[in-house]
């Protein structure tokens, strides 16, 4: 599968693009509520602190649209990302491997042994 690389527009540098085909964006050190990020020339205020090493969306991600970290497919989004949010379990499922959530876990369990 091909994808296009992602526009070159200004970034914060606290922010890493590790492929130019990612539409996550590294985190590069932790930032805290409350601080503003720019984001693909949006101004993001970060809405809960965001370790090292976690993502945000480069551009909008749309409900079902798939995510790209290191050029590849990492999983899908349940739900619509807006630029600049935080993407993590509770907005993306693994296409690869079972997402456990809390909720699920013992169901999966229960069927999978």
């Amino acid at each position: 599968m091909h994808v296009a690389p992602q526009p070159a527009v200004v970034t914060d540098a606290r922010l890493l693009r590790l492929d130019p085909r990612d539409n996550v964006l590294t985190v590069t050190r932790p930032l805290a509520a409350g601080e503003t990020i720019q984001v693909a020339g949006h101004r993001v205020v970060v809405a809960q602190r965001l370790p090292l090493g976690h993502k945000v969306a480069a551009c909008a991600i749309p409900a079902g649209g798939q995510v790209f970290k290191y050029g590849v497919a990492i999983g899908s989004a349940t739900v619509p990302i807006a630029v600049g949010e935080h993407v993590h379990l509770h907005n993306l499922r693994s296409d690869y491997l079972p997402t456990y959530l809390r909720e699920t876990q013992s169901d999966y369990f229960q069927q999978h042994g």
